[in-house]
């Protein structure tokens, strides 16, 4: 499915590149009733609302039913990173350095495969992260399986500063 989700999103990006939104991640998972995830976030750095998620929606939709490019029925849904993001690409690393997040390798890396610490950054193509215990490690970004922020309270109060004005 890999295959597909990247087909869809080159089919997406564009749109909502003109949209002001940038791809964070499209996700297709089974069951029942299959759903597609497509994971977007304001170009502008504030944080997203429901109006948003619609946009997002009906344009890719409309995208989606003209290219077909799932053969069987799908419920879909749009949503913002959340705080507690997933990281997904290189910039990912560079812009939320300072912040605790969990990485977790496809193979072992000094015998472990789950790491937590602080990100430093994205390096030579490598993920830098200083370690609980102080260590600095370098992780190869193609060998990441998953990685995510941690709810901290630093985070929450740097989402915070980004919420829109009421």
């Amino acid at each position: 499915m890999q295959q597909n989700t990247d087909r869809i999103a080159a089919l997406i990006e564009p749109s909502l590149n003109e949209m002001g939104y940038d791809l964070v991640r499209v996700a297709f998972t089974g069951g029942r009733r299959p759903t597609l995830q497509i994971m977007a976030e304001r170009r502008d750095g504030v944080a997203m609302t429901v109006d948003d998620c619609a946009d997002i929606s009906r344009s890719a939709s409309a995208i989606l039913d003209v290219a077909d490019p799932i053969s069987e029925a799908y419920t879909l849904e749009v949503s913002s990173p959340g705080i507690d993001r997933p990281l997904i690409r290189p910039e990912d690393y560079v812009r939320f350095a300072g912040y605790d997040a969990k990485v977790e390798t496809a193979a072992a890396i000094d015998g472990r495969k789950r790491f937590k610490g602080r990100v430093l950054g994205f390096e030579n193509g490598q993920v830098a992260l200083a370690l609980d215990d102080g260590t600095r490690v370098l992780l190869p970004f193609a060998g990441i399986a998953r990685a995510k922020l941690l709810l901290t309270d630093e985070l929450i109060a740097a989402a915070q500063r980004q919420q829109p004005a009421s």
